[in-house]
């Protein structure tokens, strides 16, 4: 993405996705994302499209995204807010290298070292599920 904007991107960023996983059924994206076009555009896409308007509200928006699986979905979209928060809480918020390309070996490598750090939890909570065999714990 770079020297774009996130509206600029959406229509082609789920074109691609949709081609690579063509069962997607739904997509949620920030208010960054909005425009009029984007909003027909991705309609026409997939089925459900959680599209946040920007600024204030007319009464169809309001009660476009009051629909309780516009919620569900918005709701779902937190996820990927927390993923993109441990990306910055474990070192990610400041990158000290120069130049395009360090920026891109930054950013992969804090994924990386997220991945693997999520694997070892995943891994750590096995091992604890193990030890603890098919009983459980009295309270």
């Amino acid at each position: 993405m770079e020297k774009q904007t996130d509206d600029a991107i959406a229509v082609p960023i789920t074109q691609a996705t949709l081609d690579r996983f063509p069962t997607l059924a739904a997509m949620s994206f920030d208010k960054g994302f909005h425009s009029p076009s984007n909003q027909i555009e991705l309609a026409a896409l997939i089925d459900r499209v959680v599209l946040p308007k920007k600024g204030r509200l007319s009464s169809v928006e309001k009660q476009r995204q009051s629909q309780p699986e516009f919620i569900d979905l918005r709701r779902q979209h937190s996820a990927v807010e927390s993923a993109i928060n441990a990306l910055e809480s474990h070192g990610l918020d400041r990158c000290p290298d120069r130049g395009i390309d360090g920026f891109k070996r930054y950013v992969a490598l804090a994924v990386l070292a997220r991945n693997v750090q999520r694997l070892g939890v995943v891994l750590w909570q096995q091992n604890e599920n193990q030890r603890q065999g098919p009983y459980r714990k009295a309270a």
